[in-house]
């Protein structure tokens, strides 16, 4: 009877030994875990601050941009007296994108 009793708590002390161990375990996976999602929730949170100041910039560039379009159309539609002004805008645009093009392919190149 004495045999079997040492025999079962030492059986329970092994079970007990390897619960405590795979508890361990576990508690370093979580730990693990938690820091994971801590960092990830910080790079979301700059993500959102980033695409936030984004959204600021592009708002600003389409005003600047429909302002531009609206002169543009407000000189095609006054008629014959700035066709003039209007072929050398249009001129300067294709130099100036030919140079800045030839600028660029100079520096990459």
């Amino acid at each position: 009877m004495i045999t079997y009793i040492s025999a079962s708590l030492s059986t329970e002390d092994m079970l007990d030994t390897e619960n405590q161990r795979r508890v361990s375990g576990l508690a370093d996976k979580v730990s693990l875990l938690r820091g994971l999602a801590l960092d990830i929730e910080n790079e979301s949170k700059d993500s959102n601050r980033y695409l936030d100041g984004m959204s600021g910039d592009f708002s600003s560039s389409e005003g600047l941009l429909s302002g531009s379009m609206n002169r543009l159309n407000n000189m095609v539609s006054s008629g014959k007296n700035n066709r003039k002004l209007m072929c050398y805008i249009i001129i300067g645009l294709v130099v100036l994108f030919i140079v800045t093009y030839y600028i660029i392919s100079s520096v990459a190149g």
